[in-house]
């Protein structure tokens, strides 16, 4: 998910980091791709194995946000390091990537901007500098056994009119072209996500689902970015690849409209649902708490993951929930047992989930920060531990529904709101 405040929170989470930046110029790349790395770690044969079963052996992800994906048009053809550290996150190292593995997490989803480190058209040639960075992340990743999402985020050329399409359908296939051939060698693990909540920014429409339109130039997106991918040498006739509906909306319009091209298993649908609103994303902090026990605040979950069943997994389709969190708002503990719930609900239906944290942990903005990747220490440890003992099938949801130990806590917070408010 983007937003202005989601990058906002990670600039005001570090912006004094900003003077040290040091920005030098980036050489282009050619089309094909050539991997410098010396890290060979999960490249070679590829499995031959359907995306339905691939996903069974995901648990629960973490999300390397705004990093890679940061920076704006001021950041054009600076030096990779400037870019990764233009919204406040510090450079990635294998340190963090290590931590994220042993605290349980077996996904690491790296969302990835490369318009600032691309020439112009018609080439659109991707830098060798920033190309190699990537593959430093991403093999990170590898060398933990985990696997790895790629994908192209926050860029701005594809938005899903059909006065762009044509424009938006020749980038998409030049930057996937480089990409797939540069990635081409590595097996299972690492996955493509061809676009990242391809919506009409900046209009009504932009969160509501899209309309027929939009809808429709977003599956035609998805088909060239397939196509683009089966096209390649190497594994890429393997390769399993995420797609998303207008904006990867979790909305019912936007699923049904979500046409997946036919005769292949390596489709994974990719959706975003940070549910629900008020307690998840809202900036409200009035409502901030959540338990599984009270009537009504299953509902938007438990809706959900009904209807991924229903439209996509009883058809032998896989999905993953590539995005999802619950913003902080001073209230660890039941940001914990949303997590409980959530994880635990998507497990039932055979859905794993991917937790977006962008490093934010002060200010106003939004606050999805868990791991604290300068000290290496995770700031919210009860939602970490939630997150994964949920994934490893701990609880169940006529457990956590029946469960009213929190309602104790949760009474006594509202009488001292009532008391704090009364003085």
């Amino acid at each position: 998910m983007f937003s202005f405040k989601k990058a906002a929170a990670g600039v005001l989470s570090c912006t004094m980091l900003l003077g040290s930046l040091v920005i030098s110029g980036c050489s282009d790349s050619n089309t094909s791709g050539t991997s410098n790395s010396s890290s060979t770690a999960h490249q070679g044969e590829i499995k031959d194995i359907s995306s339905v079963e691939l996903v069974k052996d995901m648990k629960i992800g973490w999300s390397l946000g705004n990093t890679l994906d940061a920076g704006n048009e001021s950041n054009r053809g600076q030096d990779p390091g400037a870019i990764e550290k233009s919204w406040g996150n510090p450079d990635t190292t294998k340190e963090m990537i290590d931590e994220i593995k042993k605290a349980g997490f077996n996904v690491l989803r790296v969302p990835t901007t490369w318009d600032w480190s691309t020439g112009e058209a018609p080439e659109y040639k991707i830098s060798d500098e920033w190309f190699a960075r990537v593959k430093e992340i991403v093999d990170y990743g590898m060398e933990n056994d985990m696997y790895v999402i790629l994908n192209i985020h926050h860029e701005t050329w594809h938005y899903p009119t059909e006065d762009n399409y044509e424009a938006a359908s020749d980038r998409l296939k030049k930057v996937w072209t480089q990409i797939g051939n540069y990635f081409k060698d590595y097996d299972e693990h690492l996955i493509f996500e061809g676009l990242n909540e391809p919506r009409v920014i900046g209009t009504s429409e932009e969160w509501n689902g899209g309309s027929d339109a939009t809808r429709e130039v977003v599956n035609k997106l998805d088909a060239d970015f397939v196509s683009t991918i089966r096209s390649l040498d190497g594994n890429n006739k393997l390769r399993h690849l995420m797609i998303p509906g207008y904006a990867a909306s979790s909305s019912e319009v936007a699923l049904k409209a979500l046409k997946i091209p036919e005769n292949d298993d390596k489709l994974i649908v990719s959706v975003h649902a940070y549910t629900p609103y008020n307690f998840a994303l809202a900036d409200s902090k009035r409502s901030n708490k959540w338990v599984a026990c009270k009537e009504g605040f299953t509902n938007d979950i438990d809706y959900l993951a009904d209807m991924l069943k229903t439209l996509f997994i009883d058809k032998g389709q896989a999905v993953i929930i590539g995005e999802f969190g619950a913003r902080s708002k001073d209230n660890e503990k039941y940001r914990a047992e949303w997590a409980k719930y959530y994880v635990t609900k998507m497990k039932t239906v055979g859905v794993p989930c991917v937790w977006w944290d962008n490093g934010a942990f002060l200010g106003s903005g939004e606050l999805f920060g868990l791991f604290d990747r300068r000290n290496l220490e995770w700031r919210y440890p009860l939602v970490k531990d939630a997150l994964i003992s949920a994934s490893n099938g701990e609880y169940t949801v006529d457990g956590l529904k029946s469960d009213t130990a929190i309602l104790d806590e949760l009474k006594k917070d509202i009488a001292q709101s009532k008391n704090s408010s009364a003085e």
